[in-house]
């Protein structure tokens, strides 16, 4: 996913709200990757996409829920949290990023939202360039960084991180014709396409050995051999390949179960507080664990995939 970089502090955009009300206040200028990526570019063109999927119906389909069943968060100790200063991106939709008004949007800020709703706090919400956004955390420039910085040795020396809000499993991708018969048990001899160097890859070389691996450049280029014939089936990153398959319905889709391997494709995404932060980081636990009983984040994931990857 990402990873923190220092610079100097950078003025972002930031929002106001309490409860469900947002104000804009002065404009400012402003991605989880996995295994060693900085960023997920595949994302940087999307934007039209992510704005279509605002009024794009939701598909029926399995939702995530990545809590602890029997676990049971302490409920949050308000009286400590006056507010939640979030801070976040401009750059990475349809997770955060500006819509054709400017405006600051996206599944992480609709999510900032619920949690303060939840708690019932006021909180901020402001947009930093990447390369600043985890040094403003560090530097008390807020409370909790939905951005997706990825939970490694490293930066779990400087911050603590929430439960996983979004899994980010591997999934196979074939045409459609394909998808009622396929078998991940019988791959023996088929061609299946992936991103060269990828986690994916390396699964693929580990757990299925007898297929046949087709290597290309980006995930785009290894699904669409998948769309022309050129390979039998694509294994990648969901997420991806879901916004891939919005436009590619009628070709392509889902196919065999997801794969959940955090050792290889990244523990999934978690919102950041600094180290100590526990009356931030267990108020934020406790909203995560209400918005999934109270049906809050199941909208959320339906609204902004409406192709799940699940």
């Amino acid at each position: 996913m990402r990873h923190p970089h220092p610079a100097s502090p950078y003025e972002g955009e930031e929002q106001n709200c309490v409860g469900a009300t947002m104000m804009r206040q002065s404009p400012r200028d402003p991605s989880p990757s996995q295994q060693g990526e900085a960023r997920w570019g595949f994302f940087l063109p999307l934007i039209a996409l992510a704005l279509s999927l605002l009024a794009a119906p939701a598909i029926a389909q399995p939702l995530p829920y990545h809590a602890d069943p029997s676990a049971r968060e302490m409920a949050p100790t308000i009286a400590p949290v006056a507010a939640i200063r979030f801070l976040t991106t401009a750059d990475f939709p349809p997770f955060n990023y500006r819509d054709s008004t400017g405006e600051l949007i996206g599944f992480n800020v609709d999510l900032a939202r619920r949690i303060c709703n939840e708690v019932n706090v006021a909180c901020t919400i402001q947009a930093w360039p990447w390369e600043q956004a985890a040094t403003a955390l560090s530097d008390s420039q807020g409370d909790a960084l939905i951005a997706g910085l990825e939970m490694t040795p490293e930066n779990g020396k400087l911050f603590d991180f929430s439960a996983t809000y979004l899994a980010l499993p591997g999934r196979f991708v074939t045409r459609a014709a394909d998808i009622g018969g396929f078998d991940a048990g019988k791959l023996a001899g088929k061609t299946i396409a992936v991103r060269s160097g990828s986690a994916h890859q390396a699964f693929m070389q580990r757990y299925l050995p007898d297929a046949k691996l087709t290597e290309f450049p980006t995930e785009i280029e290894a699904l669409a051999a998948v769309e022309d014939n050129a390979a039998d089936a694509f294994f990648g990153d969901a997420m991806r390949a879901s916004f891939w398959l919005n436009d590619n319905l009628a070709c392509c889709g889902f196919a065999g179960d997801p794969y959940f391997r955090p050792a290889l494709f990244g523990q999934g995404l978690s919102i950041a507080t600094p180290a100590g932060s526990d009356a931030v980081r267990h108020a934020i636990d406790w909203a995560l664990i209400k918005l999934k009983e109270n049906g809050a984040l199941d909208e959320l994931y339906l609204r902004w995939f409406p192709v799940g990857f699940y």
